[in-house]
C-alpha cells in the first residue's frame, strides 16, 4: 500500500518475515528520517522511503578512500542510491570495476557493470543511475566476478555493525545472490557511509538472523571498525519469507523459482 507521506510508496509493504520485527523496523525508520529533517542535513529529495541522501556524502566517500578496505579493494558492489554516488564516481576515479545493482532488481540482467577502461562518459555521470544506462552495460549474475568491497546504503546503522535499509530487502537479497554465486565470502568487506546522525548505538536497530551487519562505517567525521559485527548469516535465499509480490516484480527470483518448481 501507498504511503501518504513525502517520499512515495513504502518499500516494507510486499516484505515478508516476523510482523512485530518488521513494525519496530518501519518505526525507527520514521525517526530517523524526522531526525535529518529537522537538524537540516537532508538533500534533494528528501530522506522518507528511501536510503536518505544528505549533506556530506562526498566527504564521507573521502574518508572511505582513506581506508585500506577500499584501497586494497579491486572490484567494488555498490547499491545505486544517491548517497553513494560519490562513492561509485570515486571507485571508477581510482580505476576499480563497480557492479552497481539495477534499481529494484527490476531488469532480467540485474546489474550494472561499470569498467573504467570502457565507459562513454566521465566517472561522475557514468556512476547515476541515468548516467549508467548510457555508459554501461547491464549483465546476469553469472556474469560477476568476486567482489572485494560490498558498499551498501542506510537508512541507520548502529555501532554493532547492525543496518536498517529502506524496508524492501534487496540489499540482503543482492548479499544472498552473491554468497550463493561464491562472489562474496567471509572476507569480504560490507562498508557504508552515512551522515553522523545516521550511527546509532548499539542495540537499537533490531535484527533478524538474516540480516547483514558491516563491518565498516564512514560519516563525514569519522572511520568506525566494527570489531565484532556478529557471524555472517549464510549466504542463501530465504524463501519462506519472500512474497509472491516480491518475487514477481523480481525477474531473477521468478526465474530462480521456476528452476525449483516441479
Amino acid at each position: 500500500m501507498a504511503s501518504g507521506r513525502a517520499g512515495g510508496a513504502r518499500h516494507d509493504h510486499d516484505a515478508g518475515g516476523d510482523a512485530d520485527l518488521l513494525a519496530a523496523k518501519r518505526a525507527l525508520r520514521e525517526e530517523v528520517w524526522s531526525r535529518l529533517e529537522a537538524e537540516g542535513v537532508r538533500r534533494f529529495p528528501g530522506p522518507r522511503n528511501r536510503i536518505s541522501n544528505f549533506v556530506g556524502a562526498e566527504a564521507a566517500a573521502e574518508r572511505l578512500r582513506t581506508t585500506s578496505a577500499w584501497q586494497r579493494a579491486r572490484t567494488i558492489k555498490a547499491n545505486p542510491d544517491s548517497p553513494q554516488w560519490p562513492v561509485r564516481q570515486r571507485a571508477l576515479e581510482d580505476g576499480k570495476v563497480v557492479y552497481m545493482a539495477v534499481p529494484r532488481l527490476a531488469e532480467p540482467d540485474p546489474f550494472f557493470l561499470l569498467d573504467p577502461d570502457h565507459l562513454a562518459d566521465g566517472p561522475r555521470r557514468a556512476s547515476s543511475i541515468k548516467g549508467a544506462g548510457d555508459s554501461a552495460r547491464t549483465v546476469p549474475l553469472e556474469e560477476l566476478e568476486a567482489v572485494d568491497l560490498v558498499v551498501t546504503g542506510c537508512v541507520a546503522v548502529g555501532r554493532d555493525g547492525a543496518r536498517l535499509g529502506k524496508g524492501g530487502g534487496f540489499s540482503d537479497l543482492e548479499f544472498a545472490l552473491a554468497s550463493e554465486a561464491g562472489l562474496i565470502d567471509d572476507d569480504t568487506v560490507v562498508a557504508t557511509t552515512v551522515h553522523d546522525l545516521q550511527v546509532l548505538e548499539p542495540g537499537r536497530i533490531p535484527l533478524a538472523e538474516h540480516d547483514v551487519r558491516v563491518q565498516l562505517i564512514v560519516t563525514p567525521s569519522e572511520v568506525i571498525e566494527v570489531e565484532a559485527a556478529g557471524a555472517r548469516p549464510a549466504g542463501r535465499l530465504r524463501w519462506e519469507e519472500l512474497t509472491d509480490d516480491k518475487v514477481e516484480a523480481i525477474p531473477l527470483l521468478s526465474r530462480l523459482r521456476a528452476t525449483r518448481e516441479p
